[in-house]
């Protein structure tokens, strides 16, 4: 059997799991369950879900919100690990001279973001929190390459960005952060699977788990290397890029009670403002077999 691997630039974890594979993380830990390994790269996170349902991938990974939406979607998910928080993954930025203090000043603004990514769930999370909605009190717009550009010449009030686009934007100066991410939510990378895979084939996911550890162990003691790597794939500066997966806690942990508590939260935020039209039970994604999602080892 062999177990297809998704891959897109926006999962820091799975990225270089790809990229490393001249070390053979995957291989090594499936070989010996007699599996071999395939990567199928893709550009958009949002699909995880449907590519696991259909069979073009066994196991993926994003951020926060798209196991939601696909559960939203019916598609039938479970989770296996999540890597620790990411308080300085993202940030929402104003410019300097912007009026705009608090979350609750957004009203009427338009915010620009990834939007089906954490970063709707950093967003609807900050303004639920002040008492507004992400559906009637802004206008939510999709992040374009001029996102940063439009910010700086008043065209939206506020931008989230993350990663080397961060980076750079605070080396170049003249925006501040209105909404650090580690203030609303964990923002933390998120693995998952077919149900069936993860019920039937556990030792397959506890094995994936432990590539994904290593190839973060890799990044971790070789941030210039990694970036390096990122750079020349996705541009960017090294040191940008550097300045992110630095950034980055590059440990994978289990999935626990407040990561399930935090994801229900978001799917009832998101129900709640109509970004997803039906009710999400997050314990829902959780391996029948053992009653829990399989833990890091």
């Amino acid at each position: 059997m062999t177990i297809t691997i998704g891959v897109h630039a926006s999962n820091p974890s799975l990225y270089h799991l790809y990229h490393l594979t001249r070390h053979g993380f995957a291989q090594r830990e499936l070989e010996p369950l007699g599996e071999s390994v395939a990567f199928h790269p893709y550009s958009n996170g949002v699909r995880t879900g449907e590519l696991l349902s259909r069979g073009v991938i066994d196991f993926g990974g994003t951020g926060s919100t798209p196991p939601v939406t696909a559960q939203a979607a019916g598609h039938d998910l479970v989770y296996t690990a999540v890597s620790a928080p990411r308080p300085e993954h993202g940030a929402l930025l104003v410019p300097e001279d912007s009026p705009l203090r608090t979350a609750a000043d957004l009203k009427g603004a338009t915010v620009h973001l990834a939007i089906g990514s954490w970063q709707t769930h950093l967003v609807a999370k900050a303004l639920d929190d002040a008492g507004l909605s992400y559906a009637d009190d802004i206008t939510a717009e999709r992040s374009t390459a001029d996102s940063e550009q439009l910010l700086r010449t008043g065209a939206v009030a506020a931008w989230v960005a993350q990663g080397p686009q961060l980076a750079a934007a605070r080396r170049t100066g003249g925006l501040r952060t209105l909404i650090r991410t580690g203030d609303v939510i964990t923002d933390r990378s998120v693995f998952f699977t077919r149900r069936a895979l993860a019920e039937e084939r556990p030792e397959i996911i506890e094995a994936l788990t432990r590539a994904l550890r290593r190839a973060d162990d890799w990044a971790a003691a070789h941030p210039r290397d990694a970036a390096r790597i990122a750079s020349a794939d996705l541009g960017g500066t090294v040191d940008d890029w550097e300045s992110a997966l630095t950034a980055l806690p590059w440990r994978i942990e289990a999935v626990g009670d407040a990561f399930l508590a935090e994801q229900q939260e978001a799917a009832d935020i998101f129900h709640r403002t109509g970004f997803i039209e039906r009710p999400v039970t997050v314990a829902d994604a959780v391996a029948r077999t053992a009653g829990r999602p399989a833990k890091a080892s």
